[in-house]
């Protein structure tokens, strides 16, 4: 029962919006799983009684009724504990972050091809010595290359593969399978 204990002056529960608040973001939660694919769905700790649930709310596609299977998901939500709502968010977060981090390190790789095309050969030193495994011969090859193909308008061939070259260099974890993404813009 909500209101005051007599005893000790304490609030015996949360008040009304508190409750609504926690509810609407249960809400917002549900919104986010039902917007995942079924791989990224895999990956999060969902328990296997809500997966049903969010696979019938990304089926339905009418504007009132899917409204209403989400508020009947966000209900199921709301029956289990706050220590498996609060696994699926830090999940969901932990991909952001690792997103944020993973385009922190492309704008570093980028600055650095920047740099090397406009210090040259005291860029390149720093380069090599932050990372001692880097080819200098074949980073110099690049730059020279990617120098020529500006002043002769041709296309980001050689600007392109200097990227690849830095990013395999500075980060060993990166694959070559995703694209400069967009990168061949700024060219």
């Amino acid at each position: 029962m909500r209101g005051v204990d007599e005893e000790t002056g304490e609030y015996r529960g949360a008040s009304r919006s508190q409750q609504r608040r926690e509810a609407l973001e249960i809400l917002s939660l549900g919104e986010r799983l039902v917007a995942l694919t079924d791989a990224q769905l895999a990956r999060l700790p969902v328990p296997e009684e809500l997966l049903p649930h969010i696979r019938d709310t990304r089926r339905i596609t009418s504007h009132i009724a899917h409204k209403r299977q989400l508020a009947f998901l966000a209900k199921q939500m709301r029956r289990q504990d706050d220590e498996t709502l609060d696994a699926i968010r830090d999940a969901m977060d932990e991909k952001g972050e690792a997103a944020r981090r993973e385009v922190a390190a492309m704008h570093r790789v980028e600055a650095w091809r920047e740099r090397l095309l406009d210090e040259g050969d005291q860029a390149l030193g720093e380069l090599v010595e932050q990372h001692p495994e880097a080819d200098r011969q074949a980073l110099r090859q690049l730059v020279r290359n990617t120098l020529e193909e500006r002043k002769r308008n041709k296309p980001p061939r050689a600007y392109r593969e200097l990227f690849r070259h830095l990013r395999e260099t500075m980060l060993p974890t990166a694959t070559d399978a995703d694209p400069e993404d967009g990168d061949e813009e700024t060219a």
